[in-house]
């Protein structure tokens, strides 16, 4: 017994030889001396001689077989080489020769929760603790079991006793502060967090975790900060330097993110999520060949990441390679069937495919996997308003499913308003925007903007923007306020339109990409409406007008909105402001050629069979015209030959059409005589850049209010004439233009001057009946509260 005392000394010493040399010295003189057995046991399988440690402790077992430890260690190395059941036939002998061995009963708990036996793994944890009350270990252990069984409050509770036991157990911190982050307890979960940093200020996971935490909630600044502090202790930590960069480019701050992503791939070359990540702040940067570059290195490192195959589909989307970008989807889906994001995007293209119904299937299942994914709800119904064979009662009932799903639940939250009800003074207003840049909006933002009367509004804008440019930069000087709400979660977002006491807030995207709509189910404010970026309701009760006209939304069409409709009097919905570089009108292309150049600029998406079919009998009506669609949506080779294919199935050939894409596309609008205008959802900027390059169209008036942004501008210019209430009126009404050359010349150059004058460029007048509709919206609030 004196050899093996000294052994094991030399052993915890760190002497295992000499250890074992004692151990054997004592078996020479005692060979049945079991604890001298079970002791060279250990020494031979930390020496990785498993089957000697497994011949050491059975011999011990055989020369003493009550012998619990032997039982015990023979049971962690049958465990170690993955000979389960036989692990647990040894625990279970080991408890049952001694009752109160608390160790057993976690080995046996650690069997049992990987032979899935979750119920008796957790019996066997308890047991231990009511052996060893104070084994903080075994708290971590069934906290582990119970959140793997769903019992996620349980699971807390024993991760917390953990922490009670022993403050420095590390690794129940970062369980706890996992798990309260996925209950959503963010706030307990950085607390955490910030416990472990005060006892171990250096421990950068901590730092990291935290900055997760901060940036889920939309706390940047803060999370940038522990990031910062995390790479103080860590220079080189790939995995900060990448999270860093996730921050930076959900802030706009792209230039560094690409740095910090670059850093990050020059420490860890083989990480194939920051090669990704690159790849998608490039795709934000517009740098789409650079952003596949890097998908494509993700690719060679993981052929089986799904998010890859995905990402590269987004960007071959934006460069207008259509089926290039479906088959990269269909790979990720392949991977990953239930990818929702996936499914989302799969949905966007086939919309810009006018596959209509394999989209909003898409969509839907996109749902179906994630019910809380508002994006692919927005989608769907963005996609709705495009379909030609759907009733107006059929797609608003999409929007009414909208607010059940992602708006009435947001209305235990909302609060009363503390604003001054005070008529006749100054109101602060706020516009809510993703679109606050070189977009088709700021044609009509702009010129609100510019001539509001700030004796009557203080103005607001906030601003989700992912990169700013110079119309940024104009539209930032003609506002009071102007907040950047990148990175800004919805609530935030919510609290601070809240704190900074907008009286009337107003949406400027409705479903389209960026919106802000939950923002407004919150309803920070007193008075909500949407206009004009969507064209459309957003089926949102929380918001309470739809700022429109008499001929977009006609008396009769309240049923299909969600909002009040709120009609400007004697004007366009909207009001115009050109682009730079358009040019002058030229003379009508017609009389040179000696045949007529219908056109259109209008997206795929506006193009559907009851157009093709229009537009094919249009030039079977007119045998020598031709037929001119450009846009950014045909791009692609393949997308041309599509169409062109779809006109030859009508009877036309496909020498009487040019399809394609020019930007600018003025030169195009030179060339055409009339503009057709698409149906059932009328286009939009392109139709005033027509007017204003001397170009008149016909459209046809069809469900408020997408199906009548062609009337209305026309009623606005003062040519209701133009507007057709079938689709054979329409034919006839283009036919009528093109058989009247004289008058068609004329017309040109009397288009521009005579829409300058017109409501649809009457800046200071439209700023005005806008106030004066704040005004009124304010005053039905403040006298319903009276």
């Amino acid at each position: 017994m004196v050899l093996v005392d000294k052994g094991i000394a030399l052993e915890e010493a760190g002497q295992p030889n000499e250890a074992l040399q004692c151990y054997e010295r004592a078996l020479c003189l005692k060979p049945d001396l079991a604890r001298a057995h079970l002791c060279r046991g250990n020494i031979l399988l930390e020496s990785q001689d498993v089957e000697g440690a497994i011949h050491a402790y059975s011999t011990a077992i055989s020369y003493s077989p009550g012998y619990a430890a032997a039982h015990y260690n023979l049971g962690n190395l049958y465990f170690r080489i993955d000979r389960r059941d036989e692990a647990l036939k040894a625990y279970r002998m080991a408890i049952s020769l001694k009752p109160d061995f608390p160790d057993a009963e976690v080995a046996l708990g650690v069997a049992l929760e990987e032979a899935g036996m979750m119920d008796e793994a957790i019996s066997r944890y308890r047991r231990a603790l009511e052996i060893k009350p104070d084994y903080f270990e075994v708290c971590m252990n069934m906290g582990n079991a119970l959140k793997s069984l769903g019992r996620i409050e349980d699971a807390v509770t024993h991760y917390r006793r953990a922490i009670t036991i022993n403050p420095d157990f590390v690794p129940a911190y970062f369980q706890l502060g996992d798990t309260l982050g996925e209950l959503g307890q963010d706030a307990d979960a950085m607390a955490i967090y910030r416990q472990l940093i005060g006892i171990r200020p250096g421990l950068v996971e901590a730092h990291n975790n935290l900055g997760n935490l901060l940036k889920h909630c939309g706390r940047i600044d803060e999370a940038i900060a522990s990031y910062e502090t995390a790479l103080r202790f860590a220079p080189d930590s790939a995995d900060v330097l990448n999270n860093l960069g996730t921050v930076f480019e959900e802030i706009g701050r792209l230039d560094e993110a690409v740095a910090h992503y670059r850093r990050a791939l020059h420490l860890a070359p083989t990480a194939a999520n920051v090669h990704n990540n690159l790849g998608n702040a490039l795709q934000a940067m517009g740098r789409y060949h650079e952003a596949l570059a890097q998908y494509q290195q993700a690719l060679e490192i993981g052929p089986d990441l799904a998010d890859i195959h995905g990402n590269i589909g987004s960007t071959l989307h934006r460069l207008g390679q259509f089926h290039g970008a479906i088959q990269s989807y269909r790979r990720a889906l392949a991977m990953d069937p239930h990818h929702a994001g996936v499914y989302n995007n799969l949905g966007t293209t086939l919309k810009d495919l006018e596959e209509f119904s394999e989209a909003l299937q898409c969509f839907r299942t996109a749902l179906e996997i994630d019910p809380a994914y508002s994006i692919a709800f927005d989608n769907l119904l963005f996609v709705l308003n495009y379909d030609p064979d759907k009733s107006a009662q059929e797609i608003y009932e999409s929007y009414q499913e909208y607010e059940r799903r992602f708006g009435e639940p947001f209305q235990t939250e909302w609060m009363p308003h503390g604003n001054k009800r005070i008529l006749q003074r100054r109101l602060r207003v706020g516009y809510v925007s993703p679109d606050f840049k070189g977009h088709a909006c700021a044609f009509f933002v702009e010129p609100l903007l510019a001539n509001h009367d700030k004796a009557i509004v203080d103005v607001y804008a906030y601003a989700d923007l992912v990169k700013e440019d110079a119309v940024t930069e104009r539209l930032k000087g003609y506002v009071e306020h102007w907040v950047p709400t990148l990175g800004m979660s919805d609530a935030a977002l919510a609290r601070r339109i809240r704190d900074d006491e907008i009286d009337v807030l107003i949406d400027l995207a409705g479903h389209t990409s960026g919106n802000r709509l939950s923002v407004f189910a919150r309803k920070p404010a007193p008075v909500s409406l949407s206009w004009m970026g969507y064209g459309y309701t957003t089926g949102l009760r929380a918001i309470d007008y739809f700022l429109t006209d008499e001929v977009s939304a006609p008396p009769g069409s309240e049923l299909l909105f969600s909002e009040k409709p709120w009609r400007l009097k004697d004007a366009c919905f909207a009001v115009y402001r050109p682009g730079e570089g358009m040019g002058e009108v030229s003379t009508l292309p017609a009389l040179e050629r000696g045949y007529i150049t219908l056109g259109t600029l209008t997206r795929s998406v506006r193009i559907n069979h009851r157009t093709v079919r229009v537009w094919a009998a249009l030039l079977k009506r007119l045998p020598t015209a031709r037929l001119v669609i450009d846009s950014a949506s045909f791009r692609d080779a393949a997308i041309q030959e599509a169409l062109l294919q779809r006109f030859e199935a009508q009877g036309v050939g496909r020498d009487r059409l040019m399809v394609g894409c020019h930007s600018p596309p003025w030169n195009v609008l030179r060339g055409v005589d009339i503009g057709l205008d698409c149906f059932p959802h009328n286009s939009g900027t392109t139709l005033y850049e027509s007017l204003y390059m001397g170009v008149p169209y016909i459209t046809l008036a069809g469900r408020p209010s997408v199906g009548r942004i062609g009337s209305s501008i026309l009623r606005g210019l003062g040519n209701p004439e133009w507007i057709a209430c079938s689709e054979e009126e329409y034919i006839e009404k283009v036919v009528s233009l093109a058989t009247d050359l004289p008058a068609l010349a004329k017309l040109r150059g009397e288009l521009r001057p005579r829409m300058q004058a017109s409501a649809l460029m009457d800046e200071g007048g439209f700023a005005r009946r806008v106030e004066h509709a704040y005004e009124q919206m304010f005053q039905n609030w403040v006298l319903s509260r009276q």
